[in-house]
């Protein structure tokens, strides 16, 4: 396997792009890595019709990180960045193929991804949303430098569209890093 290069997704990724992140969320598959969702959440992670609204929008870029294996260009992770304004952009979707977990390949999407938002949008902070309830993995964004803020969002509940909630308890923390 050769080392990763990274594109903007086009409209065309989209159906594999959706496999993807689905594979790396929900179900079964997602048991697979260690950063999954599937026992917090059922249902779907996101949906084409959501993907191509991204990607139709200039204030946001979904990039992929593609490997060559036997030949082939693989498709092993995206992450999305979008401008939110006045300096700061959010970083989201960071998805890592659940078979190629633990190999570095988030790290370099989490670089990936700050780099264009600081060339595309400018951007001189970049924040996330991460489940409360995802210790694990709010531990590995605090040693890629994001700090939690103190601040929590709720999360959708009651919107299919982002997945079937196991238990009412969920809500988001907000961790941001200022870009060099």
């Amino acid at each position: 396997m050769t080392a990763p290069t990274f594109r903007p997704a086009a409209p065309d990724d989209v159906p594999a792009l959706h496999r993807l992140i689905e594979s790396a969320y929900r179900g079964d598959s997602a048991k697979a890595g260690w950063t999954h969702e599937a026992d917090l959440l059922g249902g779907q992670r996101t949906d084409e019709a959501e993907l191509l609204d991204i990607l139709a929008d200039a204030s946001r870029v979904i990039l992929l990180a593609e490997v060559e294996a036997n030949g082939e260009r693989l498709l092993a992770g995206c992450v999305q960045a979008a401008d939110q304004g006045e300096g700061l952009a959010y970083l989201g979707l960071l998805t890592v193929d659940p078979t190629r977990q633990a190999g570095g390949l988030g790290r370099l999407l989490i670089d990936a991804a700050e780099a264009e938002a600081r060339g595309r949008f400018g951007a001189t902070r970049m924040e996330m949303t991460v489940i409360r309830q995802r210790s694990e993995l709010i531990a590995w964004y605090e040693r890629r430098g994001y700090r939690l803020t103190g601040e929590t969002r709720p999360f959708p509940l009651d919107d299919e569209r982002f997945g079937l909630p196991q238990t009412r308890e969920l809500e988001f923390v907000v961790m941001e890093k200022a870009l060099g």
